[in-house]
């Protein structure tokens, strides 16, 4: 109760208060009568002491730091009984009091100090009962609301209209999962607040308030409390007074059944999140025994197989701190979780599962195949800059070629796989690769270099020596030879020579590389042996 409630039951009729008026409002928890020297030491906060002031009455000055220790231990007031030990309040302390807005009470004759701890506490515990039996009413409320199955915006709209104020329910990734009619959108400033790392809950307080300096608003938001390490919330576009217990309790009684509402939900989304995957693994593995039946199976989750398709595989980026497999695992989970929520905002659906710890996407395709690069590749990179900035990761994507159909997805998906795990190897971050189909070069990168360097020296050794001019002018017509499909006469014209010379030079690689021209095996070895010169500049 506040100190001006206080002041209206019976046994405080004459009572009056005579210092402190501007802290009326201050919030009593207990009453406290005591005429013990070392009072201070047993006080606490919100208290209101209730005393005659005895051990006071040879020292009234010493009342002074009293009143001092009591305002700074955040005290409720303190009630004195006049003219039984103590004639008069010094002047200080009725100065310090006003300065301090302290209560200072000063209590009848004519009661007794124990009629007042008494009555008082009597009517903060009935308040305070009937606050709990409130809540426990609006709790069962709620309750029956949910087993109903009327759902969390039906439960946001009862609470909205029971408070008067609108409400947004937000995630643990501060995405909307469902709001009351009346709320006036402020999500995008309050994403951003996230993004910036905004703290929206202090210890220990149960809720927060604060103001939007760009929309001029004041939210108060309320943590839910579910198996997340990071909890949603509840967004009420209004300030909730501290000092309004009801109000505050009943909205603490929705944030229960939401938190168990949401945990449920939760639960089945895992299962069948499960269940997908497991298909899905199944599916590139090969585990099906026919196409017909994974046409039949791909059907339950949604999926046509007259449809074409994109499969961007994706995957966490390494980094330097090293992390235990528990907190890797989940990790990756909060961040794949994030990835299928963004995808659920994607304007066509899409699919997502998850292998090890690779999240796979797969856009279907409605008109074309350029929806790649005008929607698909957007989509990504904003996806990629929003786990950079709420999780400090790194997310890289590899995308294999169009899918004509369902069950082409397998073969799209080794390729998106494939570039993803290509690039990473190759020490790239962050990158979002469109599979190509491979020539000799993207073969050759796959090789070691010291195996490649080895390989050339072991086919072309004799004749690469380049403060040689004479073996120069042998490894060029060797190769204008093998570039123009062993022709002589097309091979002299490109070096503006007679073929007698071309046939001269040939002779003498044939020499200086131990084989010969014609066979098939030596011509495949010395074309492979250039292109690793071209791809090295050696």
């Amino acid at each position: 109760m506040k100190i001006s409630e206080i002041l209206k039951i019976p046994v405080m009729k004459n009572a009056k208060l005579i210092a402190g008026h501007n802290g009326k409002d201050r919030e009593v928890f207990s009453v406290n009568m005591m005429d013990a020297p070392d009072i201070i030491d047993f006080l606490k906060p919100n208290e209101l002491l209730v005393t005659t002031a005895f051990h006071l009455k040879d020292n009234p000055n010493d009342l002074l730091a009293l009143i001092k220790n009591m305002a700074d231990q955040q005290c409720a007031g303190l009630a004195i009984k006049m003219k039984r030990f103590l004639e008069e309040i010094p002047e200080a302390c009725l100065k310090y009091a006003n300065e301090k807005n302290f209560p200072i009470i000063e209590l009848p004759i004519e009661v007794t100090l124990g009629e007042v701890v008494n009555q008082t506490l009597s009517y903060i515990l009935d308040k305070r009962t009937n606050e709990l039996l409130n809540a426990i009413e609006i709790h069962q409320q709620f309750t029956n609301h949910i087993l109903r199955g009327k759902g969390l915006v039906s439960l946001l709209e009862n609470l909205a209209n029971l408070i008067g104020c609108p409400i947004l329910l937000l995630d643990q990734h501060f995405q909307m999962i469902a709001s009351s009619s009346s709320v006036t959108s402020s999500l995008p400033e309050i994403e951003e607040m996230y993004t910036d790392g905004f703290r929206f809950f202090l210890q220990p307080s149960s809720y927060t308030c604060f103001s939007i300096i760009s929309s001029k608003r004041t939210v108060s938001v309320f943590p839910i409390y579910t198996h997340e390490s990071n909890s949603g919330c509840l967004i009420v576009f209004d300030a909730i007074p501290f000092h309004s217990p009801s109000l505050v309790l009943t909205i603490e009684q929705a944030t229960n059944v939401i938190s168990f509402e949401l945990m449920k939900k939760n639960a089945l989304k895992q299962h069948k999140r499960k269940v997908q995957n497991e298909f899905f693994i199944n599916f590139t593995d090969g585990a099906f025994q026919s196409k017909e039946e994974i046409v039949i199976k791909a059907k339950e989750f949604k999926i046509r197989n007259d449809q074409s398709y994109f499969c961007a595989a994706g995957k966490l980026d390494e980094r330097k701190k090293s992390l235990t497999f528990t907190q890797f695992h989940k990790e990756n989970e909060r961040i794949f979780e994030f990835m299928e929520k963004e995808a659920d905002a994607f304007p066509n659906p899409v699919h997502f599962f998850v292998k090890g710890n690779v999240g796979i996407l797969l856009f279907p395709i409605q008109k074309s195949w350029l929806e790649l690069h005008s929607s698909i590749m957007p989509f990504l990179k904003e996806l990629q800059a929003k786990i950079r900035s709420r999780f400090q990761r790194t997310v890289s994507f590899g995308i294999g070629s169009l899918c004509q159909q369902f069950l082409d997805v397998k073969k799209g998906y080794k390729e998106a796989l494939e570039v993803l795990e290509e690039e990473q190897y190759s020490g790239n971050q962050e990158f979002i690769q469109i599979h190509k189909k491979k020539d000799i070069y993207t073969l050759l990168k796959m090789i070691p270099k010291e195996e490649l360097i080895d390989f050339y020296e072991q086919i072309l050794t004799n004749l690469s020596d380049p403060a040689d001019s004479e073996k120069q002018a042998l490894l060029q017509t060797l190769f204008l030879f093998l570039e123009n499909h062993c022709q002589i006469s097309e091979t002299a014209k490109k070096l503006f020579v007679h073929r007698n010379t071309v046939i001269y030079r040939l002779e003498k690689c044939e020499e200086l590389i131990g084989k010969s021209l014609k066979d098939p095996e030596a011509t495949i070895s010395l074309r492979l042996a250039f292109r690793i010169k071209n791809l090295l500049q050696l």
